[in-house]
This record gives structure tokens, C-alpha cells and sequence, in this order.
């Protein structure tokens, strides 16, 4: 996997470099990073890891918390300079596909966790080694997280890059996604204070 393409993108009032992360230039779907110039190595580096949600980030569905997930941290590395990995792992890895099937069960009263496994899915088939090689080949060895999630935490802990500290990035529940952040606090062990 290197870098294939790069270009500046203004988003909001903030102007990206997007850089393209693929095996092969014919990738249709690679990975991203936007990087908030100038970016300062020797210091902990501002960085979100955010996997794909399409429903979430491009429809601002409100099953869950990602799209405002994304739109918080891209206005905080705008203005503090940093990275936002975009992986391409839509759903927890399992697809869009199995997804809307999650969904259906989760209408049933299925948790997000027990639609996966009743597809025979894992609950959260996610990995980080991607982002850490972007990490990498940005020369990014210190940084402030923002997550919640203890995975990203514990990948990232495996590898040479140091969690400085821990940035929590959480809202306000709403109805339509509070049954969502229960099962994410309660049975996967993300760090939720609400």
C-alpha cells in the first residue's frame, strides 16, 4: 500500500490535503487521509481514525454517531492541525450490504452487536493496521486520539506510534441512536460517560 494521488480539498472553512492510500492506482476504493497543514512531527499530532459509514457520514443518518463523529473532527484538526484517516470498512468491516441487513434485525430489537452475530458476522470486524502505515508515511509518531473506541486504542498501542493521550469525542444520545450507544458503552466497551 503507498500513496497515489493528493490534492487540496476545502471543506467548511478549512483547506485538506487528501491523500489517496491504495495497493494499486486502479483502486477504486482507497483509503484516505486529511491532513491540516502544517502538521508538526516532533510534537503529538491531532488524529482521527474514522472508519467508513455511509449512511452516517454522507446521509447524516441518525442510527448512529459517525457522521457527527466526522464533522466534529474535522473542524478540530482544521483548527488545531492534524490527520483524519478515512478506512474504507464500512459497517464494522462487514459491508454496506450486511449492514442494512443488521438494520432490519435491529427493527426486530436485536442489539448492533447480536445482528452481526445472527448474520454469522463478527461484531466488529475492523483493523488498524492500514491507518498505522499512513501514520507511518506521514512520519507521525506522537499523537492525541480522538476516539472512544478501546480497539483503535489497543492497535495502536501494538505498533512504534505513541498515544500522547486521549481525546473523547461523544454527543448527546438521541432516540433514534441511543439503544446503539448502550450496546457500544455496554458490550464493547467504548469509553461513554452518558
Amino acid at each position: 500500500m503507498k500513496r497515489q494521488s493528493e490534492a487540496y480539498i476545502p471543506v467548511n472553512e478549512h483547506n485538506f490535503l487528501m491523500c489517496s492510500y491504495a495497493s494499486s492506482a486502479e483502486d477504486r476504493m482507497p483509503h484516505l487521509a486529511l491532513i491540516s497543514e502544517p502538521i508538526d512531527v516532533d510534537e503529538p499530532v491531532l488524529v482521527r481514525i474514522h472508519s467508513e459509514c455511509i449512511t452516517g457520514d454522507l446521509f447524516g443518518s441518525k442510527r448512529c454517531d459517525c457522521g457527527q463523529q466526522l464533522e466534529h473532527s474535522l473542524a478540530m484538526i482544521g483548527k488545531q492541525k492534524g490527520v483524519l484517516i478515512y478506512l474504507r470498512q464500512e459497517g464494522r468491516g462487514i459491508g454496506i450490504i450486511n449492514k442494512l441487513k443488521a438494520y432490519q434485525l435491529q427493527d426486530t430489537g436485536l442489539n448492533t452487536a447480536d445482528a452481526n452475530l445472527h448474520l454469522g458476522l463478527e461484531v466488529d470486524a475492523r483493523a488498524y493496521d492500514i491507518a498505522i502505515k499512513i501514520l507511518e508515511e506521514l512520519g507521525i509518531r506522537k499523537i492525541n486520539l480522538l476516539t472512544n473506541s478501546p480497539a483503535k486504542i489497543a492497535a495502536i498501542e501494538e505498533s512504534e506510534i505513541v498515544i500522547h493521550k486521549r481525546i473523547p469525542i461523544e454527543f448527546e444520545a438521541l432516540p433514534e441512536n441511543a439503544k446503539y450507544l448502550e450496546t457500544k458503552k455496554n458490550l464493547m466497551g467504548h469509553f461513554l460517560s452518558k
